[in-house]
């Protein structure tokens, strides 16, 4: 734990061991001549977004685990991203026999800070379920958007994606997890004109381009993502029993082996806690905080519609309590319309080696307010390891003079923490046992597959005994009648009955069952129902 030295009066107070100032907020290092002038980010901007950006070892993590740390101490929910795993020691105090003690404690007193070490409350995420507790999504609630981006599809597949979810819609078909989506394209596939009919050209070609991106995700471990339970963001937004923020830490150095599906995931968070949050308006502090490491890969190729959806979640989730910081080694690798959303920037050191990086130095620097004391490019050029140009949020909202800082040390773990640690963090999760065994409801696959053996059963039974010209079945007299039961006369026309949205009066799957019923009359094609479906669905 740490307090910083010389803050004194009502409005300053240590929160559970970390500095923290109802009106300066979270202390992040020292600025000025000789780092002595405290730069803090207030509590009250944090939701309005940040960027942390610079070069591979210039100090981007550790700046990472300050601010988690700082809001977790002023009870804010965290979530964030482990890309290269030494995040997770946050669950873990300091070293004091550590190798790097002496430089935390010696860049301390230049700043003024008292540093005590702590740990932090911490709850462990990962997709595989591997280094922490599985995290899960249904294939309806990922929609057929962020589908499309994660499968890299064409528009023409895109469009088939789309009828794939209205035809589950309107036929009461749950999409839980990936055997659902691919037995319902094998529908498609099999049905063709009837689904073309009603939604649009669907083509056989491109339902099988899909399939086989959708084998190539499953190969990717991508089956582990889609499923239930799914998570609960109630969950993300926890205090511990002393009122601090838990930190939410997703395992993704193995992941990283799949990026589209790191970027997907993690956006796919982002509208959830948009489209499910309530309107909160600017907050005294947020109430979550999202920090996306390696935020480029979510921008490599998007589509523009993808990028624009980004750019509308950054500019409105603010009003849900929910701060985004974009961590990245370039600030270029953000799209402006978005950038110009981040209110709170750490810049550490950018390498101008070639014309295009010396291009992107200077675009960066004019980002920022100048501070009459340096000129801002050269101060970003030339800050070491642990520093940064800084500008926070000031009151009103106005950015903040650009500051060179000194980042001060975290006062938990800096590095991986042992397994001993995770394992007890995981033991003991308020979400312990929650979402570790997975479910598997009755969905589409199972629905599609009870249909396709009805189907077969109704071929393959014999056919009714006949009589005489005079014995008619009694079934087929009473559906050949024409009249309505109440005399001879003239008949009213029938009120059609009305029927849900979900259920057409000959739905797809009706009109499916049927064909196959009528044509499938000869041993010879019972055999090919049962090739057909025993193929289809895997039947042993």
């Amino acid at each position: 734990m740490f307090a910083r030295r010389g803050a004194s009066g009502p409005a300053a107070r240590a929160v559970k061991g970390v500095d923290v100032t109802e009106e300066a907020g979270i202390f992040v290092g020292g600025g000025g001549e000789g780092y002595a002038q405290p730069q803090h980010m207030l509590l009250k901007y944090g939701n309005r977004h940040g960027l942390i950006a610079g070069a591979t070892g210039t100090g981007k993590t550790v700046t990472l685990q300050v601010l988690a740390e700082g809001f977790s101490a002023a009870g804010v929910p965290v979530f964030l991203s482990d890309v290269k795993g030494d995040l997770s020691g946050l669950c873990q105090p300091g070293d004091p026999a550590g190798k790097l003690h002496d430089g935390f404690m010696k860049r301390s007193a230049t700043i003024g800070l008292d540093l005590q070490y702590r740990a932090f409350p911490v709850t462990f995420w990962d997709l595989f379920g591997e280094k922490g507790h599985p995290i899960r999504a249904t294939v309806a609630e990922m929609g057929p958007l962020l589908l499309s981006r994660l499968l890299e599809l064409s528009e023409a597949q895109e469009g088939v994606l789309n009828v794939a979810f209205r035809l589950s819609d309107d036929e009461g078909l749950p999409l839980l997890d990936l055997k659902d989506l691919q037995a319902l394209l094998t529908f498609i596939a099999e049905n063709g004109d009837a689904v073309t009919a009603r939604y649009g050209l669907v083509s056989k070609e491109s339902v099988g381009a899909i399939q086989r991106r959708l084998l190539v995700l499953e190969n990717q471990g991508g089956t582990k993502l889609f499923g239930e339970p799914a998570l609960a963001l109630s969950d993300l937004m926890l205090t511990d029993a002393a009122g601090a923020g838990r930190i939410n830490i997703l395992a993704s150095d193995k992941l990283m082996n799949s990026p589209r599906l790191y970027a997907t995931f993690l956006l796919w968070l982002l509208s959830e806690l948009f489209e499910t949050l309530p309107e909160v308006g600017d907050p005294e502090k947020p109430k979550l905080v999202f920090f996306f490491d390696e935020a480029h890969l979510l921008f490599d190729d998007a589509p523009k519609v993808l990028v624009a959806k980004v750019e509308q979640v950054a500019r409105l989730i603010r009003s849900k309590g929910v701060g985004v910081y974009f961590i990245t080694q370039n600030p270029a690798d953000v799209p402006e319309n978005i950038l110009g959303q981040l209110g709170n920037r750490v810049q550490h050191a950018l390498r101008a080696f070639t014309a295009k990086d010396q291009k992107d130095l200077r675009l960066a620097a004019q980002n920022y307010r100048p501070n009459p004391r340096f000129a801002i490019e050269d101060a970003i050029r030339e800050v070491g390891t642990g520093e940064a140009v800084t500008s926070f949020l000031e009151l009103k909202g106005i950015p903040g003079v650009a500051e060179r800082t000194l980042v001060r040390p975290p006062s938990s773990r800096l590095g991986p923490c042992d397994e001993a640690a995770r394992a007890a963090a995981i033991a003991g999760s308020p979400v312990a046992g929650k979402y570790d065994t997975a479910v598997d409801r009755d969905s589409a696959w199972e629905m599609l597959r009870r249909r396709a053996d009805e189907a077969a059963r109704n071929a393959e039974a014999p056919p009714a005994p006949q009589g005489g010209g005079l014995q008619l079945d009694l079934n087929e007299f009473r559906q050949a009648r024409r009249y309505d039961g109440k005399g001879y006369g003239r008949a009213e026309p029938e009120t059609p009955k009305k029927r849900s949205a979900g259920r057409q009066s000959d739905s797809i799957t009706e009109a499916f069952a049927k064909s196959f019923a009528r044509q499938l009359g000869t041993k010879g094609g019972q055999a090919v129902v049962r090739g057909i479906f025993g193929t289809l669905f895997g039947r042993k």
